[in-house]
């Protein structure tokens, strides 16, 4: 094993079996902890597979990235500079909602924080990992906050829309959807086809939760044209 240990590839080692294992079980350190937080936290509440899938892979790369690059002296700088990036990204076909660009950057922080604190213990990694858990699993909960979810609605008694008639319109809308309905705002109006678009918050409990759902209180001309089609 010394032999091979000593063989070099110009001017590169072969393998350095320390190194090797010391980078592997941070490597697995981080993914059990990355995993927990998206398989236990995330995925029971946002149902979002194609997240799900992000989260883990960027995961990875952030990991080896940092790791790999941390004996070119880039360090901070460059894991500031990771942030920066990942902070601003907005994917073409659909913007990221704020719930999940915040696990986005608590994954990357604990890969980066994985990554480049060898220096320190494996207990004192492990428990700023578990802070970072169970911070996310008390916030997540409904130990704190009643949970509110939103729900768009297409609604056609658009005479009980005016401020005057609020509560005659939350009345309405809870018998007819049987949702615990605590607000309403209303979006776009068209009185061609007595058609109103409205945003209804609603409390639900832990056992029913509720999937992300577009924030916009319009449709736009394309979708208006597929309603009315």
């Amino acid at each position: 094993m010394e032999d091979i240990e000593n063989l070099d590839l110009l001017g590169t080692p072969l393998i350095q079996s320390h190194d090797l294992l010391q980078m592997m079980l941070r490597f697995f350190f981080n993914t059990a902890i990355v995993w927990v937080m998206i398989h236990c936290l995330y995925y029971p509440k946002g149902r979002r597979r194609d997240y799900y899938f992000t989260f883990m892979l960027i995961s990875i790369s952030i990991f080896f990235l940092i790791y790999l690059l941390g004996g070119v002296k880039l360090k901070i700088g460059f894991a500031l500079g990771l942030f920066a990036i990942f902070g601003i990204i907005r994917y073409r076909t659909e913007s990221m909602p704020v719930r999940e660009m915040t696990y986005l950057f608590s994954i990357i922080a604990m890969s980066v924080i994985n990554a480049l604190a060898t220096t320190i213990s494996y207990a004192e990694l492990f428990a700023t990992n578990a802070v970072f858990l169970v911070a996310t699993w008390f916030f997540e909960s409904y130990i704190l906050l009643k949970h509110v979810a939103a729900k768009l609605i297409q609604y056609d008694r658009i005479d009980l829309i005016t401020p005057a008639r609020r509560a005659d319109l939350i009345a309405d809308l809870r018998e007819r959807t049987g949702l615990n309905v605590s607000r309403v705002e209303v979006g776009g109006i068209d009185f061609l086809r007595d058609m109103a678009v409205l945003k209804v918050y609603y409390e639900t409990d832990s056992e029913n939760p509720s999937t992300e759902v577009n924030n916009k209180l319009k449709l736009s001309k394309e979708e208006w044209t597929q309603v009315n089609s």
